[in-house]
């Protein structure tokens, strides 16, 4: 029998909670692909299912604000005991120190990269440099300079028979579109867009995008075909922010869902 090759399979994990319910707003930033690998921890610990949290080892980390990596450190305590392979966190160097410094310090939480359990090392820090490319599990990872607040990176991530690009939170860039409109056979495209576009001023300062911005930004992108997915709204702004989104009509564009299995 012939076996079926899929693509590699995204998920945006569920973190927001009104009246009981989880919703389709996102408060913290957790991509998983194919079950295994993890880009950004913001609710790592809170919303993997049981298959995820027996096979996610590998963390990949845009940046350091505490939407991304809030659910790390809870992640590597829930595991401590059973953790056989370390948990390794891809990050610059910048993030690294910032995690070093400001959470796994003993005083916000234990610093487990001083912790063997009885199966040996459970944290392991793996920096990259910006622009460089990476293996991490049955992936090639790309990181690329996007333009935050702090120090931040999107990746370029392929399985060897798809790929797709993630921008993490960024406001306008260059380097970023030069390095995924040089990619053949993109599949898609996850780009922030965080708050409306009456909130330009607090946007531009915190560089994030609104949808008129992004529409301009868009315009460096040259993969007219390629599937587009708005990430990382604001989750007090989601309905006016997906209202201007869809008014925009722009080909190609729509919300990930959170929750949602993509096959890109």
């Amino acid at each position: 029998m012939r076996q079926i090759e899929f693509n590699m399979r995204v998920q945006l994990l569920p973190s927001t909670i009104e009246n009981g319910v989880v919703t389709k707003k996102q408060h913290l930033s957790c991509f998983v692909i194919d079950d295994k690998v993890a880009i950004d921890a913001g609710c790592l610990a809170m919303s993997t299912n049981q298959l995820q949290k027996e096979q996610i080892r590998d963390v990949i980390l845009t940046h350091a604000h505490i939407d991304h990596v809030a659910g790390l450190p809870l992640f590597i305590d829930d595991l401590f005991a059973t953790i056989d392979k370390p948990v390794e966190i891809y990050a610059s160097e910048e993030v690294i120190k910032v995690l070093k410094a400001d959470i796994f310090n003993w005083e916000v939480y234990p610093d487990f990269s001083e912790l063997d359990n009885e199966n040996g090392v459970v944290l392991k820090y793996c920096p990259f440099l910006e622009n460089s490319e990476f293996e991490v599990e049955h992936l090639k990872v790309k990181a690329i300079s996007v333009n935050h607040k702090v120090p931040t990176v999107g990746f370029l991530v392929s399985d060897g028979k798809s790929k797709f690009a993630i921008s993490g939170d960024t406001s306008e860039m260059e380097g970023f579109w030069k390095a995924i409109n040089d990619e053949e056979d993109l599949g898609a495209l996850l780009i922030e867009c965080a708050f409306p576009d009456r909130l330009t001023e607090l946007a531009q300062e915190s560089h994030h995008f609104t949808p008129s911005r992004l529409e301009k930004e868009l315009a460096k992108f040259k993969h007219k075909n390629c599937r587009i997915y708005v990430i990382n709204i604001k989750p007090m702004y989601y309905d006016a922010v997906r209202s201007e989104i869809l008014d925009l009509a722009i080909d190609n564009l729509e919300i990930l869902s959170v929750g949602k299995v993509y096959d890109l």
